[in-house]
């Protein structure tokens, strides 16, 4: 038995997986990005706890732990390197496990992870060259070509969310303006319906949620009809077709797999990705990768990262 550890923007999922791939249980939990380091390590080790007894329960012990960050950790899976969406940068997150449990510990890109489940037991299974593009509080990336994850010579060679497609009316996290994950992240797709609304749009249903605006109710009003929130939607996804754009071009993989809480908007958003990719694909001509939805959910990250002892 494997424990993976999924940490979110948003939610901490952890979970036990078999050698079979299976998810047999597993817990969910706020971030809370803003208690800090310490406060988020003490969490999970809590939750670490929990997955230990429940597997002694099912008289199984813990062979080895990984962990998906939303950020670059480094190659002894020890350090998060940076994480913009949780503020960290150099935490012995992977460390300070090791010495708890006193058990094999790795970690990488939160993105990385999901893609390598979805390479294992998702909708790409069986392609060699994929990419997967996860779309939640921003935006992260997992390239697997020839079967391989792809991490580039320092580590950072899936960050897609901060390829630069654009210029934006607010910067990123990291301290850039134009990332990807600035015009097509959830938090994208909201700061920029409310922008609008401050800025004295009326036209919009939007108003009478007040408060409550979010990735869910845009795309639901969006799918009704809402002028708003379809100007959002086509803005997120045109960006997003010209970040796909980029792969292509760069990688030519054969299938690109959309996750996270965003694609939850399902095929709504996949149609509006794929109509808008056909205005930017440069040959034509030529058939390209697919475009699809992830199969496996909120449970990719931690499948994958329960699997990463075996692509160590």
């Amino acid at each position: 038995m494997k424990i993976g550890i999924d940490i979110g923007g948003t939610n901490i999922i952890i979970g036990l997986v078999n050698s079979n791939l299976d998810l047999v249980y597993k817990e969910e939990m706020p971030t809370n990005g803003h208690r800090g380091y310490e406060y988020i390590r003490d969490q999970i080790i809590s939750s670490i706890e929990s997955m230990i007894w429940k597997a002694r329960e099912l008289n199984r012990g813990i062979k080895s732990m990984g962990i998906g960050i939303p950020g670059i950790a480094d190659v002894k899976g020890d350090t998060v390197i940076y994480s913009a969406n949780l503020n960290w940068r150099n935490v012995p997150l992977g460390r300070d496990i090791k010495d708890k449990f006193n058990l094999p510990v790795y970690m990488e890109n939160d993105a990385t992870v999901a893609g390598i489940a979805e390479s294992a037991v998702g909708v790409s299974k069986g392609y060699a060259n994929s990419v997967f593009i996860t779309i939640g509080t921003g935006i992260g990336g997992g390239i697997i070509i020839n079967h391989k994850v792809h991490k580039g010579s320092h580590g950072i060679g899936s960050e897609i969310g901060h390829t630069i497609v654009g210029e934006n009316f607010y910067d990123c996290n990291c301290g850039n303006n134009g990332c990807l994950e600035t015009f097509a992240s959830s938090k994208a797709i909201e700061n920029y319906v409310k922008m609008e609304i401050e800025n004295g749009f009326k036209d919009t249903t939007l108003l009478n949620i007040g408060q409550n605006i979010n990735t869910k109710s845009i795309f639901q009003g969006a799918e009704k009809g809402d002028k708003l929130s379809n100007m959002a939607v086509d803005r997120m996804t045109k960006y997003l077709a010209i970040g796909i754009v980029n792969i292509i071009n760069i990688i030519d993989p054969d299938i690109i797999v959309l996750g996270g809480g965003v694609a939850k908007a399902g095929d709504f958003l996949l149609k509006r990705v794929r109509e808008q990719l056909s205005k930017f694909i440069l040959y034509k001509e030529i058939k390209y990768g697919k475009i699809e939805l992830a199969k496996l959910g909120n449970d990719a990250g931690v499948i994958g990262a329960a699997m990463l002892e075996e692509y160590n």
